[in-house]
């Protein structure tokens, strides 16, 4: 790069003196060449500076002899450079010609092999047409082979399953069994395409093998699942799923499935019978809890515990069925279920209803009847909610314990009642409740307490509870009356009142007792009019007033004026208004003697107040009178000083 730039320098020099040169020559050629060199733009010409860097490589030294010989230097550059390619293409062309010898070479051996092979191809043409006929008969049979072997896959059973089935009888079962009794059902149902097809023999053979299989693998589970469901008397019972299992594929034998079924029941029905006894006379392990009999002293618990007992294997046996029949179809599963366990507890039946039998037919008591009869309703409808409402054995005998109970307890209220109207007790001097009564009412509360307690549903408590009050209001009322029949018209009111009075206090503390409640009322009501008519009688008898109403209510006009009545002149009628003053000043102090005997303050309040009506009415009706111009009183102001109104604002 040095050289070139000294070349361009001194080209540079010479260039100022040709170009003075060229200011004398215009028409110079060299002068124009040189122009046009220097006025070239050297960066933009690419193969110049190409040129320049290739000639930079050689050209190293910048004097008059390299610039002389630099034509010489570049074709013998050039000459050496055509003379290596030449040396290399003859290297190629030496390759190029071994190959080519190769390549014919080749072309001979292959023509060669063409030709034996075609010589060889007509040697062997009726082998090859063996050999291809030979190779399609391979395949048609490798075809039929995969078929036939298909078929025996589909139809027939491997030899595993084959030992499965074919196991000893008394060899347990195992999930591989059930799953090769599923293999022979589904040949079974899939060889009937063969009927319909041209292998009907071949399907009627498997069809007749298949049934004799299934039939002989049916009855060994059959006996295996009985030999199972025979062992299943211990309390804790544990069902399998080998056993679920086997229930499952028995339901397509209906007659083994029901044998089955009916093993399990007899064998747990000797295990509830068995463990009802000990839990009657020998109780829980160790003891705990203590044996059912040890309380029979108390009826309601003794009848409590066996049921409760009950209750629990009922629920434990339903259990028990439903985990061995978990995998069977559900249709009609629920029938079995009833029937099962209704087997199942009936062995209890008689036990138990021997037992409540006793404690019925003991005669606790109404009240305790009545209980046991709601513990045996709450029992029932308890036990049907988990086997069902069907005709069961345990339901049935709880059901007629319970109707026995029942009788029992209105044969006990009825009893109660004869024995009260065979000795009628009169009323005591104080007029109220008589003993009797009062242990009635005891006897009705005890009942209606027990009745509100109990667990019975509610439709069942209140259809009892009318016949209850029935059997024994009835009687009460009818008692009530009896004993008051000979009492004067003020006790007798004042007794049955207080009679009333108690009834109604009891029956107001339970519920479905509205009916009743309005009754008692209603004769409440009779009776208080009759006291409310005694106290006004009473008052106005001792106020002086009793003979003038009477008179004042019997007057007519045809009669002539009031005062010419006797006792009804002005003297009398003065004398009787100063006793009636005397009244108003003290109210309270006339008061029937039979009202001091009411129990209840309200009562005695309404009769007070019912009655001062009453006398403020008779006074006003006299008043009317005594003041009337017709009934010829001189100075009724004086006579009767007091108007209706003041009379009534001093009694109320």
């Amino acid at each position: 790069m040095m050289a070139s730039t000294k070349i361009e320098i001194s080209t540079d020099s010479s260039s100022v003196t040709q170009n003075q040169n060229a200011h004398s020559q215009p028409n110079n050629p060299l002068s124009r060449k040189l122009n046009k060199i220097l006025e070239t733009r050297l960066d933009n010409d690419k193969e110049m500076l190409e040129a320049l860097k290739a000639l930079s490589v050689f050209f190293t030294e910048n004097s008059l002899r390299t610039r002389r010989n630099l034509r010489g230097d570049i074709e013998r550059r050039s000459l050496g450079i055509n003379e290596e390619f030449a040396q290399i293409f003859k290297q190629v062309k030496e390759e190029l010609e071994s190959v080519h010898e190769d390549v014919q070479a080749m072309s001979e051996c292959c023509e060669e092999m063409t030709n034996r092979l075609k010589a060889a191809k007509e040697q062997t043409q009726d082998l090859i047409v063996k050999t291809n006929k030979l190779q399609s008969e391979n395949h048609r049979l490798e075809v039929r082979a995969q078929v036939a072997q298909a078929f025996l896959g589909k139809f027939q059973l491997s030899s595993e399953e084959m030992a499965t089935l074919r196991g000893a009888r008394d060899a347990a079962i195992t999930e591989g069994y059930f799953k090769a009794l599923k293999r022979v059902k589904f040949i079974h149902e899939d060889v009937k395409i063969l009927l319909r097809t041209n292998q009907q023999t071949a399907g009627l053979e498997i069809m007749e093998q298949m049934a004799v299989l299934q039939e002989t693998s049916y009855e060994q589970l059959y006996r295996w699942a009985q030999n199972e469901c025979r062992g299943l008397t211990q309390e804790s019972c544990d069902i399998s799923p080998v056993l679920t299992d086997a229930m499952e594929a028995l339901q397509d034998r209906p007659v083994l499935y029901k044998y089955t079924l009916d093993e399990f029941g007899t064998a747990r029905r000797s295990a509830v019978v068995r463990g009802f006894i000990d839990a009657l006379t020998r109780g829980g392990p160790g003891g705990t809890p203590r044996p059912i009999e040890m309380h029979s002293h108390d009826p309601l618990r003794y009848v409590g515990d066996m049921l409760a007992w009950l209750h629990q294997a009922t629920a434990s046996e339903k259990e028990h069925l439903e985990a061995l029949l978990k995998n069977v179809n559900q249709h009609g599963v629920e029938e079995n279920l009833q029937e099962v366990v209704g087997h199942i507890t009936e062995g209890v039946c008689r036990p138990l209803k021997v037992r409540i039998e006793q404690v019925i037919v003991a005669e606790p008591g109404a009240v305790l009847l009545y209980k046991v009869s709601n513990l045996l309703k709450f029992y029932h409808h308890t036990i049907s909610s988990i086997i069902g409402t069907a005709a069961v054995s345990l339901l049935v005998t709880i059901e007629e314990m319970h109707v026995l109970s029942k009788k029992m307890f209105f044969n006990s209220l009825s009893l109660h009642a004869s024995k009260l109207m065979d000795k009628v007790e009169l009323p005591p001097a104080d007029l109220g409740p008589t003993a009797s009564l009062t242990q009635t009412l005891s006897l009705l509360r005890e009942v209606l307490a027990s009745h509100d307690s109990s667990v019975v549903p509610l439709d069942a408590r209140q259809a009892d509870f009318a016949q209850v009050l029935s059997c024994i209001l009835d009687p009460l009322l009818q008692l009530c009356t009896v004993s008051a029949s000979n009492l004067g018209t003020a006790d007798m009111a004042s007794y049955m009142v207080n009679s009333l009075y108690v009834m109604k206090t009891t029956l107001a503390l339970f519920e479905f007792t509205d009916k009743r409640l309005e009754m008692l009322e209603f004769q409440i009501e009779a009776h208080l009019d009759t006291l409310v008519n005694e106290q006004a009688s009473f008052v106005l008898t001792r106020a002086g007033l009793s003979y003038i109403y009477n008179c004042v209510q019997q007057h007519s006009a045809e009669q002539g004026p009031l005062s010419l009545l006797p006792s009804m002149d002005c003297s009398s009628v003065k004398a009787a208004m100063v006793q009636f003053d005397r009244y108003l000043s003290s109210p309270d102090a006339l008061v029937v003697p039979q009202l001091n005997f009411l129990l209840s303050a309200a009562i005695k309040d309404h009769i007070f107040r019912q009655s001062t009506e009453l006398v403020c009415r008779a006074y006003g009706e006299i008043y009317a009178a005594l003041s009337s111009p017709a009934n010829g009183y001189k100075d009724p102001e004086q006579l009767v000083p007091r108007s209706p109104k003041q009379v009534q604002t001093l009694l109320s």
